[in-house]
């Protein structure tokens, strides 16, 4: 790493002190800038020392490493101009520099800290989306729902192409939707969807299933590969860095301690994803073989290929699946209305299931509290004489009561109508409004006489006629 130098000045700052500056200004800049998100240079030297979480973050620890570690050049540029000039203090940024320069391994320590840092996330990068398709690869071989869609596209392949295939190409998958018929114009996945739900009522719609699945196809698998070679490699590299920093620390620090145990455990587990990814590759390789695959062809079958396809067509069964279901309970909704079409409500079975005690409580409520006109009889009606026992027993062959001519229990809501219709009101009548002026009627005038003046008025129109 090279950089441009100025020759060794003395400036002054914006307050008039004086400062060394002898590096480039891009350069100084640069620095500068790092150095506004960082601590001060003498708690980032006792963090890296320790190593000290708590004082400087991952973010800290890249900005150093990438932009602002010092070179051999620079440091002895820098202790040059100090010599030189003894009493007047360097500038920030070559002060930083010098800070950093007299820390032993520097890099080293750097990347040992970022590795130890760094390791629980590559690791559950890696560890997850090989879970996930251990998981997907059970669930898949599982799923009872995702053999009936396989028998049944092969079913409808064999009947409409009139051969007897035993297996099918699994990117036949993405054409199944796209397949109408000449008729409907439905697609082959909607008639499959109806097969399987009538066929199979228990099945699922697929899609909630194979979550796992899901997740596989949007996963890089060559990057999973990628990211485990370089945690082997950090890791290993790590090694050196630590016997390079006990070189000048001494083994009986506490860093050797920890950060061997730190090592040790992160090689191990390191070992272990690469046994776990060689051998859920097998269970992937079988998967296909299972389904009907060549050797070949499951050579070359990636993992988010094949998973994308299988994600892509669950999504479109699922959606095809719940239109084909509320078509079936729409047209069961018109079979039943059709049963009951052209029908009174009496005659239907839900009005012929209820039980007596049912109809008395709906006459009592519709009859509202009034009885039958055998009982009070009709509203304006005079109160007839009550005959005596002679009359009444001569009378009785004779005679028909409301309850003979009609059937009072049909017309018992009638009767509570016109009750409430002629019943008394409660309110009080309304008075007509009385004239303010004092006015006669004729017949009132006729009737109490005229006096004096109201005849002087009628004897002068009487002389002028």
């Amino acid at each position: 790493m090279f950089y441009a130098f100025i020759s060794q000045e003395v400036k002054q700052d914006a307050t008039g002190k004086k400062e060394i500056t002898v590096l480039d200004p891009k350069r100084s800049n640069a620095i500068n800038i790092g150095l506004t998100v960082l601590p001060p240079p003498r708690a980032i030297k006792a963090a890296i020392l320790k190593m000290d979480n708590s004082i400087m973050n991952k973010e800290g620890i890249e900005k150093i490493l990438t932009m602002m570690i010092p070179t051999e050049e620079e440091k002895s540029k820098i202790l040059e101009a100090q010599m030189a000039n003894p009493d007047i203090p360097l500038g920030t940024a070559e002060q930083f520099l010098l800070t950093l320069s007299s820390i032993f391994e520097l890099e080293a320590r750097l990347k040992l800290w970022l590795f130890k840092l760094d390791y629980e996330q590559l690791e559950q990068e890696v560890a997850e989306p090989l879970m996930d398709l251990k998981k997907g690869i059970v669930d898949l071989q599982k799923n009872k729902t995702f053999r009936c869609i396989l028998s049944g596209i092969l079913a409808m392949g064999n009947f409409l192409n009139g051969a007897s295939v035993h297996a099918f190409s699994i990117e036949f998958l993405q054409r199944v939707p796209e397949i109408k018929d000449t008729v409907h114009k439905h697609s082959l996945l909607h008639h499959l969807c109806t097969l399987i739900i009538e066929q199979f009522p228990d099945s699922t719609d697929l899609y909630s299933d194979i979550g796992p699945i899901t997740r596989c196809s949007r996963v890089d698998w060559e990057e999973i590969a990628r990211k485990l070679d370089k945690m082997e490699y950090d890791c290993k590299a790590s090694w050196d860095h630590l016997r390079a920093i006990l070189k000048h620390d001494g083994s009986s620090t506490d860093l050797k301690g920890k950060m061997s145990l730190f090592l040790a455990d992160a090689a191990e587990r390191i070992m272990i994803l690469h046994i776990i990814y060689r051998r859920i590759l097998n269970r992937y390789s079988k998967l296909l073989l299972f389904l009907g695959f060549a050797v070949h062809d499951a050579r070359e079958m990636k993992i988010n290929h094949f998973c994308k396809v299988i994600s892509e067509f669950a999504l479109e069964y699922r959606t095809t699946r719940d239109k084909v279901l509320q078509m079936l309970q729409k047209k069961a909704n018109q079979r039943e209305r059709k049963k009951t079409r052209g029908k009174m409500i009496v005659d239907t079975e839900n009005f012929k299931g209820k039980d007596a005690a049912n109809d008395d409580a709906l006459n009592a409520i519709l009859k509202n509290g009034y009885t039958s006109a055998d009982e009070r009889g009709l509203p304006g009606q005079k109160n007839r004489r009550k005959l005596d026992a002679r009359s009444m027993g001569s009378t009785r062959g004779g005679m028909t009561t409301d309850s003979d001519m009609y059937d009072t229990g049909d017309d018992e809501i009638l009767e509570a109508c016109v009750r409430t219709a002629t019943a008394p009101t409660s309110r009080p009548q309304r008075e007509r409004k009385r004239s303010r002026s004092q006015r006669k009627s004729l017949r009132r005038t006729l009737k109490g006489g005229l006096d004096s003046e109201e005849m002087m008025v009628i004897n002068s129109y009487a002389d002028h006629v």
